[in-house]
C-alpha cells in the first residue's frame, strides 16, 4: 500500500512519500523514510519490494559519489536518471531483477531548472510534470492534472501536494497515516513540514 507523489514548480520539485513499512496484512514500522538523497541536488523517491529498494537506492547513492569523486563534479539530473534507467534495465536482464519503482527529483544547477523522472521496475523512464507511484496515483494523477502549475510557488505546491494527500485518506481503503515531504532546489535537497 506504498504511496508516493512529485511535483516540479518555479525553481523546485515536491517529493512525498507515505512512511509506512508493510508486509502483507502487518505494518511493520510507521516512520521508514522512503526519499533518498543521493547527491545534494538529487532525491530519489521509491517503492516496490522491501529488500531491493534498499539495497538498490543504497547502490545508486553509493554510485553517483563514486563518479562525484572520481570526476570531481555530480551527475546532472537527466544523466542520473540515464544511468538508473539502464541499471534497472540490466538488472531485468539477469537472474535477481530489482522490484523498484521510483520518482528521480532534481535541481539542474547549471541549467537552473528542475527535473522530475518517473522510472518503473521494467526500466521504462520519462520525464514528467508530475507523477505518482503507488496505490495512491489512481486518486492523485487526476488532481495533479488538474491542479498542476508550472509556474506555481513553494507553497502553492504544497497546497496541491496536500490535496492529494486528503484525498488518498479519504478514497483509499488502506490509507497510509503519515507523509515525509522534502523539496530541491537551488539550495540544494531538505525535508520540510507539511
Amino acid at each position: 500500500m506504498e504511496t508516493s507523489f512529485a511535483l516540479t514548480g518555479k525553481g523546485y520539485v515536491i517529493v512525498a512519500s507515505d512512511t509506512t513499512a508493510a508486509r502483507s496484512i502487518v505494518k511493520m514500522k510507521t516512520d521508514e523514510d522512503k526519499i533518498k538523497v543521493v547527491s545534494p541536488h538529487l532525491l530519489m523517491s521509491y517503492s516496490g519490494e522491501p529488500g531491493d529498494t534498499i539495497q538498490f537506492s543504497e547502490y545508486v547513492e553509493r554510485n553517483l559519489r563514486l563518479f562525484h569523486i572520481r570526476n570531481n563534479y555530480s551527475l546532472r539530473p537527466s544523466a542520473a536518471a540515464s544511468w538508473i534507467r539502464r541499471s534497472l534495465a540490466q538488472s531485468l536482464r539477469s537472474r535477481k531483477p530489482y522490484s523498484v519503482n521510483l520518482m528521480l527529483s532534481g535541481y539542474d544547477v547549471t541549467e537552473e531548472k528542475p527535473h522530475l523522472y518517473w522510472i518503473d521496475y521494467l526500466g521504462t523512464m520519462t520525464e514528467v510534470p508530475f507523477g505518482a507511484h503507488g496505490y495512491g496515483s489512481y486518486f492523485a494523477l487526476s488532481l495533479l492534472d488538474r491542479y498542476h502549475d508550472p509556474e506555481a510557488t513553494l507553497e502553492e505546491g504544497l497546497a496541491t501536494l496536500q490535496r492529494c494527500i486528503e484525498e488518498v485518506a479519504k478514497r483509499l481503503v488502506v490509507s497510509p497515516g503519515k507523509y515525509k515531504v522534502k523539496v530541491v532546489d537551488k539550495d540544494g535537497a531538505r525535508e520540510i513540514e507539511l
